[in-house]
């Protein structure tokens, strides 16, 4: 027989759930308009997709009902359900809110509420001067009335009072299984399981329907989570005046759509991106590491001194796809709110008919980048749940050579593929050995998958029409070069091969990895106006504008020029070597990046 306290959190835990997937239900039904094309079948899959979620926000509620009952024995007929109602209102009232207001303006916004729009409730009687009087007399019902449910359940599941055992071994023993199994379970359930990614927005994608998506994501949870990835940005830097950026910055970063130079044979190839888990120059720069990327050299189009944007994989795709900036003090992967509101060159060549798919071997949830691929045009989002458990054989999951396979080309034409290498990561175990050396062997096991993908593919029709991009993530250190924060770890090799291609050359101006999307998009004649900080490096005003590259690490940017490497240390705001005008340049583009990072909503709409 279960002991009646381990019943009474079950009851519990159970109620909570109950709550959470009549929220999703209600949200639907209320948002029905939103649904437009949507199958049923999708709709219906929230429910379970966002289970995940659901099951870590009531984890995190019963964890003071789960420290009362623990405390309980030591009480004669403890009136738990008398102490537990305090809590229970208080946790109904603010579930009741934010299901409420979520639910209804999610139709005006088209995104979950996040910590961010806490920002309105700190003026209600400005907000609340917006609404008529009933519509404000009814929302309070409304809450009141969700909310009396909430706390009517909670009650009900909850004994009046719970007495205390005899001081018998039996109890004695019985008590403490129940704490030893209810708080390894509770941690569980708030961690998300024992994946690699602590429960995060991303669990709750699953789906190329944004909406079916959003109803699956947990309201509180999503709140919660975002309140403690709020940062001030504009208040990161914040220094110059508009007139004064617009005369340090000047025309670095204006959209420039012309072609100096026109490498593509076809303007809209089908597109394969082969973003190489680390790959910088210091690894795979040697052709006893990489043999099959320096071959690929020969024939293909070779950008000789291109520089990763940051130091971590969910700032560089960020970097690589989106031709967005490294920023120094955020990961801005997690923060859900303004990173699916990035522009990508998914998203833009979705618009003009591609279909667009991402892979990756992995956990795909890790660092929201689910969410991110899922909200910024990506329509197919494949993690390491899509290969066979054989195959999910390594410590990070799928080993590249099973994911670097033909299956990686979708069907539909014309496509944009994208695929994020996995076994160039630590531990450094991979199913070959060719090199002694771990780490080097790792990348050469790569290289060589690469190689086998590229090679199967030069045999079908698909090769003449297909432009491969080969481009890291970022660098790593190597070598006498210890920190990722030393520029010579940004270097890093980009590569497009293939059919689509006219001719092979060596383009050696100095770029950065951001730039990749705008020159990509301009040769295939697409709008490269979204993307701010992206610069097309064969557009014919590149030449005469200054030449840079910028890299950023945990609170430092290098400013990569033609014959300096200049280094901004963010905390105290110092240069070295010393320069006033590299300075000033590097902290305008800091603000302008923040600011323009902090309106990424408004943009969007």
């Amino acid at each position: 027989m279960i002991p009646m306290r381990f019943r009474t959190l079950l009851r519990l835990f159970v109620a909570l759930l109950l709550i959470f997937v009549t929220q999703k239900v209600l949200f639907m039904l209320y948002n029905l308009g939103m649904a437009d094309g949507v199958p049923f079948s999708s709709c219906l899959a929230s429910l379970w997709h966002g289970l995940s979620l659901d099951i870590a926000t009531a984890c995190y509620l019963v964890i003071f009902p789960a420290l009362v009952l623990m405390l309980s024995p030591f009480f004669s007929h403890f009136p738990l359900r008398k102490v537990l109602m305090p809590y229970y209102i208080l946790v109904a009232a603010v579930l009741a809110l934010i299901f409420v207001a979520d639910t209804v303006l999610y139709g005006f916004w088209g995104a979950k509420l996040d910590a961010n729009d806490l920002i309105y409730a700190a003026k209600p009687k400005d907000m609340l001067a917006s609404l008529p009087w009933w519509a404000t007399l009814l929302a309070f019902v409304v809450i009141a009335g969700v909310a009396w449910g909430y706390v009517s359940l909670l009650r009900w599941v909850t004994p009046r009072e719970i007495s205390s055992f005899p001081c018998k071994l039996k109890y004695i023993i019985q008590h403490s299984a129940f704490i030893i199994i209810a708080v390894p379970l509770i941690f569980l359930g708030m961690r998300g399981g024992v994946t690699q990614s602590t429960a995060n927005p991303s669990y709750a994608y699953f789906s190329a329907y944004p909406f079916c998506n959003h109803a699956a994501l947990n309201p509180a949870f999503n709140i919660f989570h975002s309140l403690f990835k709020v940062q001030d940005l504009k208040a990161e830097f914040n220094r110059f005046s508009e007139d004064e950026l617009e005369s340090i910055i000047g025309d670095v970063y204006a959209p420039d759509p012309s072609l100096a130079d026109t490498l593509l044979r076809i303007d809209r190839p089908n597109v394969l991106f082969i973003i190489w888990e680390g790959g910088g120059m210091g690894m795979v720069g040697s052709d006893s590491v990489a043999p099959y990327l320096h071959a690929l050299r020969q024939e293909g189009v070779w950008f000789s001194n291109c520089y990763a944007n940051s130091f971590r994989t969910d700032r560089g795709l960020i970097a690589a796809l989106s031709g967005w900036l490294g920023m120094p003090t955020l990961s801005l992967m997690k923060r859900t709110d303004l990173c699916r509101c990035l522009p990508s060159i998914a998203s833009s060549l979705k618009n003009v008919g591609y279909s667009t798919s991402m892979t990756y071997g992995g956990d795909i949830d890790f660092t929201n980048m689910r969410l991110y691929f899922s909200e910024t045009g990506f329509s197919e989002v494949h993690g390491s749940e899509y290969f066979s458990s054989a195959q999910n054989e390594s410590a990070w999951g799928v080993p590249d050579h099973h994911v670097l396979t033909p299956a990686l080309v979708p069907t539909t034409r014309p496509f944009l593929s994208a695929v994020l290498t996995l076994s160039s990561h630590e531990p450094w175990q991979v199913p070959m050995r060719r090199l002694c050396d771990d780490r080097m062997n790792s990348f050469a096991y790569t290289d060589s998958c690469i190689g086998a993908l590229l090679g199967q593919l030069k045999t079908t029709p698909l090769w003449d029409s297909l432009l491969v991009v080969i481009v890291p993530d970022h660098g790593i250190t190597f070598g006498e070069v210890h920190s990722s924060a030393d520029a010579r770890v940004a270097y890093i090799p980009m590569l497009w091969v293939g059919g689509a291609l006219k001719k092979a050359a060596v383009i050696d101006v100095l770029m950065n990895q951001t730039d990749l999307v705008a020159t990509l998009l301009a040769q295939m004649h697409v709008d490269v106006s979204p993307f701010r900080f992206s610069r097309n490096v064969l557009g014919i005003q590149y030449a005469g504008r200054r030449q840079f590259a910028l890299h950023s690490d945990k609170n430092h940017v290098n400013l990569i020029a033609p014959d300096t490497v200049y280094s901004y240390d963010c905390v105290s705001r110092s240069m070295q070597p010393e320069s006033d005008e590299n300075k000033d340049f590097v902290e305008a583009v800091l603000q302008r990046l923040y600011h323009t990072t902090v309106d990424l909503p408004a943009l969007r709409r």
